[in-house]
């Protein structure tokens, strides 16, 4: 495994102006770019990102390479790519930065990509919100333009490009690639029901890979050093180096990159470990819409396979840290209410089903429940997360019960307390109110 600290999509954040076109070229940016145009062709391109082991950085983890091969080239109709910029996961902040510091990282990228899937137009959805992004990102296509990496016929090797930087609504259901391509060709973003798949029919109906920030802007690394040193890093099946962000209760939250399979435990040395005087009691490996782990998962490798494994997912590796004050229901209870209001309303069971959770978890939290009756609630929510779970157009409804499910699993004695004691036992005003009243009985 490759030193925890060695650089690979971060090392050029700390430079001056490290989002300029000369500080990137500097580093040899763009020559990735040139090797491919004339020494590889397209199919090469795409082999090469296959034998890498590249997995998708977006959540699922598919194998990038892969999902390219998908494109059918005997279509007349033309091809696209589309990379998702819409990061709205709570608690996922690494893509953000990554456009910040080095944008021309994910250009070149785009532009790779784009070539080895034979595509002529690329688009990058960014989140609306993030106005500073989309002008930095803007600014880096106009360089590129000018310097010849985009555009009609780059660096004279025939091949087209035009790069479009477009700004969605600010929707959390746009992250989903079927209702972000809808929110892309101007209509109301809401998932489309597959098949067919954008491989085949995604945007214009035409054949579309969409892929994460990161899966794109690691392409250019592969190309410049080989398939060979990227699979070099990871484990065996979870290969090269990813952006985990640390939040939460820690000394030194941010985005620490590292070859897949380090641990939680490593992770929280290298920022500085617990909030001095706590103790880990809860986190989530790749943003709330995963199944948390506790304190004995600290030294699993966060991989794919240990996480999935372990029941939860690695996702976007959003590592969410709380300590013993955090009070589990009322945190599972604000991501609830998050995601009924994200929710896009097209399918019955996630457009009800998150509303019902909130009234559930809600009663749950403030202790409005008699005590006797707190299995049965839980009996309940646990229901209700079966009756969403899988039944939904899209992974939003699956999310929203991930969070529900884990947490009663491993903190069940405190959904109840929180009914024994009449409100959260972490409320100090609650406790008190609840331990007076006990006192004068």
């Amino acid at each position: 495994m490759t030193d925890t600290l060695t650089p690979v999509l971060t090392a050029n954040w700390g430079d001056d102006r490290s989002w300029s076109l000369a500080a990137y070229e500097a580093r040899g940016g763009y020559g990735a770019l040139r090797k491919a145009l004339t020494e590889l062709q397209p199919d090469d391109v795409i082999t090469m990102v296959k034998d890498s082991g590249l997995r998708g950085r977006g959540g699922a983890g598919f194998p990038t390479g892969m999902k390219w091969s998908f494109i059918p080239q005997d279509l007349p109709k033309p091809k696209y790519l589309v990379v998702n910029a819409d990061e709205s996961e709570p608690g996922t902040c690494k893509d953000i930065p990554l456009m910040m510091a080095s944008p021309h990282t994910l250009v070149e990228g785009v532009i790779l990509s784009a070539y080895a899937i034979r595509a002529n137009h690329a688009f990058i959805y960014v989140r609306g919100e993030v106005l500073h992004v989309i002008r930095r990102l803007q600014n880096a296509v106009r360089e590129a333009y000018a310097a010849g990496h985009l555009g009609k016929d780059v660096h004279g090797s025939g091949y087209d490009l035009d790069l479009v930087i477009h700004a969605g609504a600010g929707a959390y259901i746009c992250g989903e690639e079927t209702a972000l391509l809808d929110s892309l060709e101007g209509r109301r973003g809401q998932p489309r029901l597959r098949p067919p798949f954008p491989a085949v029919a995604g945007l214009y109906a035409s054949p579309t890979v969409i892929n994460n920030v990161e899966s794109i802007a690691s392409v250019p690394a592969i190309v410049a050093n080989g398939a060979e040193w990227f699979s070099a890093m990871g484990t065996e099946k979870s290969k090269g180096h990813v952006i985990y962000s640390l939040s939460g209760h820690v000394k030194r939250p941010g985005q620490y990159e590292a070859p897949l399979g380090i641990t939680l435990r490593e992770l929280l040395d290298l920022g500085g470990g617990i909030r001095e005087g706590h103790e880990l009691k809860f986190w989530t490996p790749g943003g709330s819409s995963t199944p948390l782990l506790t304190a004995e998962h600290l030294d699993m490798p966060l991989d794919y396979e240990s996480v999935g494994a372990a029941g939860s997912m690695l996702g976007t590796r959003a590592l969410q840290i709380f300590d013993e004050t955090t009070c589990v229901v009322r945190a599972v209870l604000r991501w609830t209410e998050f995601y009924k209001h994200e929710s896009c309303g097209k399918c019955t069971p996630c457009r009800e089903g998150t509303w019902w959770l909130v009234q559930n978890l809600a009663k749950m939290e403030a202790g409005t429940i008699a005590p006797e009756d707190g299995e049965k609630m839980l009996a309940l929510l646990l229901d209700q997360c079966d009756n969403i779970l899988g039944r939904s157009f899209c992974a939003l409804g699956d999310g929203a019960t991930s969070p529900i499910t884990s947490s009663i699993q491993y903190f069940r004695e405190e959904y109840l307390a929180h009914l024994t004691n009449r409100g959260c036992p972490f409320d100090p005003v609650a406790s008190t109110l609840f331990a007076a009243e006990g006192a004068s009985v």
